[in-house]
């Protein structure tokens, strides 16, 4: 047994486990240390190595970054169960009701503001197919488009701040969270643009497929009508000022951004008169569940990565990723091939604490800024949600859709909207701007590679292989350094 063998064995034993349906943080925790256990065994790493392994964990706990995903949860559902999605679509609703699509596009829009606000996909599809797709149904729109329509706008609380993958990504990439906030948005309100755009040429083509509502189904007009749209309105975008402005002028971090975005969330509950022991017990809970979901996965993650890096997976994995035809644009194209098929079968969680670790060294050694390497990937992961048949949003729309709804017409629904997706993903990658506008660095990229990208998007064959970073992320330029020193230490420890 040499040590060339053991990093590809490694990581082939890793999907193996994942792909019996293995739990992913148990996973990664057992192939790490049944490594770790040969190696020493075959006297091909030394038994210090695995000393490194207490202060992974502690480096997990002492993360304040981490902290702005609870945060960010527990504002979301609290949210989800007072009542403001319920009201912004109606109101919304009754706003564009006289226009073809006026329901679809009320869908896009409220998906946005409760992407910017509550920043979970789940809460927003199974809000707006229980409120707007019976209604979409009952005035005779198309199943496809109206199912298509919310399975995409919520699948937008993966892009628009404050998504909890970006905050994921920061870390993991050892950026900052504001940095990848600010990165997003225009990429995000982009896509909200391209979904309004298609249901405009179904408007065109198909008008049958998306009706206006009947005048008597619009019960809100004039002032009556400007008034309901103000009182839903305000709320919200306070809210999303309290938070995301206050990360985008500098006045406050994200994790103290989302600690406000929680506090402001239970005044709005309390406002509705939606606020009481239940509501607060289930957010809660569910907040704790996902919290620690995450933590162990992280801390699979690290033991993964100490056995990783002791056996030189991260020089296998560059070794893979260098040699691909290309240079940048090559390795971009590739990996998001990869990402966009395994994430048929993972979620972006387990994309992004297996994955994104090993691919950010390539991405940093090639000279990609790291941002905009994470806006791209996280619109590629958006499609992880969307794309049939194992994507979340379609199995919590199918949840709660009617029983005349067809699985085949929501999965068919989908499609237009995951090409939409990697559309978005082209022209992020051709054009890197998009993801400066809120952002002081510009991107520095040869603006021949634009065209490259647009021909080679193609999916054709593509060597998948993957990558290795310093997931030490504190979400700074000073983690990733110290990511790197770990990375030394760990090679130090491991007799190399």
């Amino acid at each position: 047994m040499s040590l060339e063998m053991l990093a590809p064995i490694m990581f082939v034993s890793l999907i193996f486990f994942l792909l019996i349906g293995y739990p992913v943080a148990f996973a990664l925790s057992a192939v790490g240390l049944l490594f770790s256990w040969v190696g020493i065994y075959f006297d091909l790493l030394r038994p210090e190595l695995l000393q490194a392994l207490p202060r992974q964990v502690f480096d997990i706990m002492r993360n304040d970054t981490l902290l702005a995903i609870p945060f960010f949860t527990f504002m979301g559902l609290v949210l989800e169960r007072s009542g403001m999605a319920e009201a912004m679509l109606d109101t919304i609703g009754q706003l564009f009701g006289r226009v073809r699509g006026g329901i679809a596009y009320a869908v896009i829009f409220v998906g946005a503001l409760l992407a910017a606000t509550t920043g979970v996909v789940a809460a927003s599809v199974i809000s707006m197919g229980l409120i707007s797709l019976p209604i979409m149904l009952r005035y005779g729109y198309d199943q496809r488009v109206a199912t298509g329509v919310i399975a995409a706008s919520g699948t937008l609380a993966q892009i628009i701040p404050p998504s909890l993958v970006l905050i994921v990504l920061a870390d993991q990439l050892g950026t900052s969270v504001g940095d990848m906030y600010a990165a997003a948005m225009l990429p995000g309100l982009l896509l909200c643009v391209f979904y309004a755009m298609y249901i405009f040429s179904i408007s065109l083509f198909r008008p049958q497929w998306v009706p206006a509502l009947p005048p008597e189904a619009r019960t809100l007009r004039g002032s009556k009508l400007m008034l309901q749209v103000l009182l839903v309105m305000v709320p919200p975008l306070l809210l999303i000022f309290l938070v995301l402005g206050t990360i985008f002028l500098g006045i406050a971090t994200p994790t103290e951004g989302g600690a406000m975005g929680a506090v402001g969330a239970i005044v709005l509950a309390m406002i509705n008169r939606k606020l009481d022991i239940k509501l607060l017990k289930q957010a809660m809970d569910s907040t704790l569940k996902l919290t620690t979901f995450v933590v162990f996965i992280l801390i699979g993650a690290r033991v993964f990565r100490i056995a990783f890096l002791g056996v030189n997976g991260d020089q296998w994995v560059e070794h893979l990723l260098t040699a691909l035809p290309g240079g940048e644009v090559g390795f971009l194209i590739a990996v998001n091939i990869m990402v966009f098929f395994l994430a048929f079968f993972l979620d972006f969680f387990e994309i992004a604490f297996i994955l994104v670790p090993l691919l950010a060294p390539v991405a940093q050694s090639l000279g990609i800024d790291l941002v905009w390497f994470g806006v791209i990937l996280a619109v590629n992961m958006q499609t992880s949600f969307m794309h049939p048949p194992f994507g979340f949003a379609l199995f919590y729309l199918r949840s709660v859709a009617p029983k005349e709804v067809k699985s085949s017409s929501i999965y068919k629904g989908a499609i237009p909207f995951v090409l939409i997706q990697i559309v978005m993903i082209g022209l992020v990658i051709a054009f890197p701007s998009l993801t400066t506008v809120f952002r002081d660095k510009e991107i520095v990229v040869d603006e021949s590679k634009s065209e490259q990208v647009l021909e080679q998007l193609s999916i054709d064959n593509a060597a998948l292989p993957e990558n290795m970073a310093p997931a030490d992320g504190e979400a700074s330029a000073a983690s990733g350094e110290a990511a790197d020193d770990g990375a030394a230490l760990l090679k130090q420890l491991s007799g190399q």
